[in-house]
């Protein structure tokens, strides 16, 4: 079987990776993988169940009863399959968000998901985007971009993305959880978010989507014949 291409995006909460990541899939005919989904997705689980998703203890006793697909519809947009359930607009919450982001530094759920995703990579040309991918799921990924913006910008751009889906949000607030969310990743013991050494790093602040998909479709022909 030929060597499968796989493009790690990383970042922190809100700069707008599965934007752009679902995108360049689309265009580059590349396997699409939200990994954000599925730890938001393992939130989503812990918390029905009423447990604290900083009780280790805890998520240790309940993760073995969940199971976590990923299905693709006809547009390619990707769906998240709890134990059977499909709850992909239900993981969807800044509540969750902050949630995924504490279970996700629990090493048992790590290493329950690692494989799932490294499986995917080599079975096809991938990119996928989170917070360690490029560190620590696929550290020898053909490309490593770092994708980030202001706080103030990601948080402007998640509250009109919640406003247009019909949300009452406050930007305040969002700002708020935007910068714990990026404290929490940035200091959690296990994988913390940090950019590579090997990393490109793009700055998306005063760009446009179209502007950082011609970026880093440039960066990606630089490193993978296309």
């Amino acid at each position: 079987m030929a060597k499968t291409v796989s493009i790690a995006i990383d970042g922190p909460a809100g700069a707008g990776k599965s934007t752009i990541a679902r995108r360049l899939a689309a265009e580059l005919g590349y396997y699409y993988v939200d990994t954000g989904a599925i730890y938001r997705t393992v939130a989503y689980f812990i918390d029905l169940l009423g447990v604290s998703p900083k009780d280790a203890d805890g998520v240790a006793r309940y993760v073995d009863e969940l199971t976590v697909g990923i299905e693709y519809d006809e547009a390619g947009v990707q769906h998240m399959i709890m134990n059977g359930m499909d709850v992909t607009d239900d993981i969807r919450t800044p509540d969750i968000s902050q949630k995924a982001s504490l279970v996700s530094a629990h090493a048992c759920v790590r290493e329950m998901l690692l494989d799932m995703q490294r499986d995917v990579a080599k079975a096809h040309n991938v990119i996928m985007d989170g917070r360690d991918i490029g560190s620590v799921v696929l550290p020898r990924a053909n490309v490593k971009i770092f994708l980030t913006a202001s706080a103030e910008v990601r948080a402007k751009r998640r509250t009109e993305e919640l406003t247009a889906k019909g949300q009452k949000v406050n930007y305040n607030q969002i700002l708020k959880d935007i910068q714990q969310r990026d404290y929490q990743d940035t200091h959690r013991e296990i994988a913390p978010l940090k950019m590579c050494r090997d990393s490109v790093k793009v700055d998306t602040s005063e760009m446009d989507i179209d502007e950082v998909v011609a970026t880093i479709k440039r960066i990606v022909a630089e490193k993978v014949k296309l």
